[in-house]
């Protein structure tokens, strides 16, 4: 299986305070990988940095063997990678269809921008019933989807989702995981971070699991589920 993500070595800093120390990842074509830990062990950081949103101040970054390490976020897109951030942040002052249309601004996107749309919308059908109304207006679970379909709409082989189950009921956590299974069953390659352990780790076909910045364990989401150091680090077991 080739690697459409490799990290490795990778360390981040906020100032004189290290976030993230030596940490090595990769996710393999069509790979559903997650990224498990308590509150403040870096998990969002990870995410940020693939993405181009956080500099890495020391390792390697590599998305379908192209270096991204130190370019910005736009350019990190324009090599295939599209995120979900922590509290979706959409545009609730514009109308759903405008929020997918802002999506598809990567110059690789726009020619199947209708195709991309309908996929979208089929994924996504209340989405379509609700194109013309203000994002702001829609629920959370709602605006979870909204978020996911627009960063669907760039294209990405490799979609990053930071905590999408965040305050959301959970018929609706139950429809955005149901969503992911499906973007992964197209080919899409998959990064979740996520607080909903047993969630993630049920999705994923593999799992690391950070703690104060380093990866302290790693392999088989399966596996992992059953390990001594998942379940005292975040199931409180």
């Amino acid at each position: 299986m080739s690697d459409v993500l490799e990290v490795e070595s990778l360390d981040v800093r906020y100032g004189d305070a290290r976030a993230l120390w030596d940490v090595a990842l990769r996710v393999g074509a069509g790979e559903t990988v997650c990224v498990v830990g308590p509150n403040g062990a870096g998990k969002s950081t990870l995410v940020n940095a693939i993405a181009g949103i956080h500099r890495a101040t020391a390792g390697r970054i590599a998305v379908n063997g192209a270096e991204t390490t130190a370019l910005p976020g736009h350019r990190v897109c324009a090599h295939g990678v599209a995120i979900v951030p922590e509290g979706r942040r959409i545009f609730p002052r514009m109308t759903v269809a405008d929020n997918l249309m802002l999506g598809a601004y990567r110059r690789g996107a726009r020619p199947g921008f209708k195709a991309t749309l309908g996929t979208v919308h089929e994924l996504f059908p209340r989405l379509a019933e609700r194109s013309g109304q203000l994002a702001g207006n829609l629920s959370g679970g709602e605006q979870q989807m909204l978020a996911i379909g627009r960063a669907l709409m760039a294209k990405p082989a490799l979609l990053l989702l930071d905590e999408p189950s965040l305050g959301l009921a959970p018929v609706r956590v139950d429809e955005v995981y149901d969503a992911i299974r499906r973007i992964v069953s197209s080919g899409v390659s998959v990064v979740v971070v996520e607080q909903d352990v047993e969630r993630a780790l049920a999705i994923a076909d593999r799992a690391y699991l950070l703690g104060e910045g380093r990866v302290v364990a790693s392999g088989p989401a399966a596996s992992m589920r059953d390990s001594e150091e998942v379940r005292r680090s975040v199931l409180g077991l």
